[in-house]
């Protein structure tokens, strides 16, 4: 007996059963697209978070997180190393020597950038050696150039462990000034498979081997490689340490060499959740229809109210109310729904490949065998918040017609 009028009778209207069953039923299905709508949303944008997820998880193991290089070969990484690992947010490191080149076989060629390894201590910073389809880290020996290889690239050239390809590098001429080409043989020790672009085009010798194809003395590498705590703080840290070191080092890091990929990534999920915000704004709007009949169904109720008394803003606060009940119901159940739905999307994948006897996502195209999904309450609040607004903003045009209603018109077409 305390509610406001308007929130008391909203709220009794949109329970009580109504002599027009159609707009009983518009109302129903407004309320279920509502909630299809926000199911979708919540669905959708837990599994873009779960393919961006693994994307990261992999190229970013791949790949540096930080690199400090020196201006000259490094002939001690590791008191570079040392000086690294001081930083609180610098994980690991390992010695690292980058080069460019072209791989040939069988008159087949790809270009291809090489990375020069210690084997022992790759494992710290990359994810290679549990990735590995054939072959060990431990059969990078230095002086056989060995070479680990993606699997497009052995797939591409029909290459297994044991075979020989040659590596072609573009050597300056100290006398000439002109770029000439050297060759150098290597055996494949082992095939990688990361499931995304890098296996086509990375290949991984040992650090020794790279030191003989630049020319180099025994021992000396390009720079130190570098795992850190929290992958988007290594710009900070990388300009830091090459900061601390002084002119003849710089640092590179991976939103120089992978940011133009993961920024893609997230405009693809930026667009996608715009176009299904789409959806649910269709199913909100349908509460415009809905009230409007309702509005024109309840004239005589509009017109007893106002003699009694009520104002137009009670008037209109009563249907915005039912708007937005309805609109509320919705995004629940939607929001409810889109969890559960989020959190057994991998499962529910799964069981209908065994039911159908049919791989849905095959690791032979896509870099993952199932549906990831990583959902993140951030998501959920966002889109229960917009489908909550979208319903709210549906109820005014219907409620401000009501309130412009004169007792005397409405009865008069009862």
């Amino acid at each position: 007996m305390f509610r406001p009028l308007a929130i008391f009778i909203g709220a009794r209207y949109t329970r009580a059963k109504r002599r027009n069953h159609y707009i009983s039923f518009i109302s129903l299905t407004s309320m279920i697209g509502l909630a299809l709508g926000v199911l979708a949303m919540i669905v959708v944008l837990s599994v873009m978070n779960g393919f961006q997820k693994e994307m990261s998880s992999r190229i970013l193991g791949m790949v540096p997180h930080a690199a400090i290089v020196g201006a000259q070969p490094l002939d001690d990484w590791r008191a570079l190393a040392g000086t690294a690992l001081a930083h609180p947010q610098v994980r690991a490191a390992a010695p690292l020597t980058e080069l460019e080149g072209m791989l040939s076989y069988k008159g087949a060629m790809q270009p291809i950038q090489v990375q020069g390894i210690d084997p022992h201590e790759e494992p710290k910073v990359s994810i290679v050696a549990d990735h590995l389809q054939q072959g060990s880290m431990a059969d990078l020996v230095p002086g056989e150039f060995g070479v680990l290889i993606g699997e497009i690239t052995a797939r591409r050239f029909g290459l297994q462990v044991g075979d020989k390809l040659t590596l072609i590098v573009p050597e300056l001429s100290d006398a000439s000034g002109s770029i000439t080409p050297r060759m150098q043989r290597l055996n494949v020790t082992g095939i990688f498979r990361i499931g995304a672009e890098l296996d086509g085009s990375l290949a991984m010798i040992h650090v020794a081997d790279a030191a003989l194809l630049m020319r180099w003395q025994p021992g000396q590498v390009q720079g130190v490689r570098l795992a850190l705590k929290d992958l988007y703080e290594a710009p900070k840290v990388a300009a830091g340490i090459a900061g601390e070191l002084g002119a003849t080092y710089r640092a590179v890091d991976w939103t120089q060499t992978q940011g133009s990929l993961f920024s893609a990534m997230q405009m693809e999920k930026t667009m996608i959740g715009l176009l299904l915000l789409l959806i649910v704004a269709v199913a909100a709007f349908n509460i415009v229809a809905t009230l409007i009949m309702v509005v024109a169904d309840k004239g005589a109720d509009i017109a007893i109210l106002r003699t009694l008394g009520a104002t137009p803003g009670q008037i209109m606060a009563i249907f915005m109310v039912q708007g937005t009940v309805i609109g509320a119901l919705g995004t629940l159940i939607g929001a409810m729904l889109g969890v559960v739905a989020a959190l057994n999307v991998s499962a529910l994948i799964g069981w209908l490949e065994s039911v159908s006897g049919r791989q849905i996502l095959s690791s032979d195209i896509y870099f993952v065998s199932y549906l990831p999904s990583d959902l993140q309450m951030l998501d959920v609040a966002l889109v229960c918040t917009a489908a909550l607004v979208l319903s709210f903003l549906a109820t005014l045009y219907p409620s401000w017609r009501a309130a412009r209603t004169q007792p005397a018109e409405a009865l008069r077409y009862e």
